[in-house]
């Protein structure tokens, strides 16, 4: 039988985003935004400004994808802007024991991460995480034809078991966002729910009200486990096989 492989999400699934670093990219992005639809002719109010964000994000998964799509700019210079940070190291807040966590448990690791290359490895070494990932796959990495596709994209997913040669029944996806279990889920692939820094205020404001009272009910049918912390898993590995 294969191993297991784990897809890690990283923010607010490894570590605590919401804490500093998602407020600091939800301003970064709406510095910029503004300066597209101002360029564009449109309105650039705070009221705008947030409304698009946040359709955008809600519509395709990612705030990036419809400022690509429906303002033409460019996918380096919108990672680039969002993840400009003081100092970084001291926004990241995390669990002790992650690296150990992260070596019990049974397979190789891949990271998934709709962040951007340089900021999702500069948080790896930070918390000391990097030499346990097998794989990295930032969001630069997850297209399909040329085309970006993040998750919660099932063709991005697919692709990225051909070339891997996954068998979906043998992964697990980590992830706090819900909606993105969803579709590896329907690929046959195992879920993991993590709602430890769902709560805070900053980055719920990213998250539709319906993603907000989910965190707080039952788990939906396509999670097959929902824990307060990756420290978790290892107590549920039997229902993750």
């Amino acid at each position: 039988m294969p191993k297991l492989t784990w897809l890690f999400d990283l923010d607010n699934t490894l570590h605590n985003a919401s804490h500093a670093i998602f407020p600091a990219i939800t301003a970064n992005m709406n510095v910029y935004i503004a300066k597209v639809l101002e360029r564009n002719g449109m309105a650039a109010t705070p009221e705008a400004v947030n409304a698009a964000r946040l359709a955008y994000w809600q519509r395709y998964g990612a705030t990036l994808l419809g400022m690509v799509r429906h303002h033409q700019v460019r996918v380096d210079d919108f990672l680039h802007e969002a993840h400009q940070f003081d100092d970084l190291a001291a926004m990241i807040r995390a669990e002790r024991g992650l690296g150990r966590l992260l070596a019990r448990l049974p397979g190789r690791k891949i990271l998934l991460t709709n962040a951007p290359r340089r900021y999702s490895q500069e948080v790896l070494r930070h918390l000391g995480l990097h030499r346990h990932f097998a794989q990295h796959v930032p969001i630069e990495a997850m297209t399909v034809h040329r085309q970006l596709r993040p998750k919660p994209s099932r063709l991005m997913l697919k692709r990225l078991m051909a070339r891997n040669r996954l068998v979906p029944g043998r992964c697990v996806l980590v992830e706090d966002t819900v909606g993105h279990l969803k579709g590896a889920r329907q690929l046959g692939m195992r879920t993991a729910w993590i709602t430890q820094y769902l709560p805070a205020q900053a980055v719920q404001r990213q998250h539709s009200s319906a993603h907000r009272a989910l965190a707080h009910t039952r788990k939906p049918g396509y999670v097959d486990v929902k824990l307060r912390s990756v420290m978790q898993l290892p107590r549920h590995l039997r229902r993750l096989r």
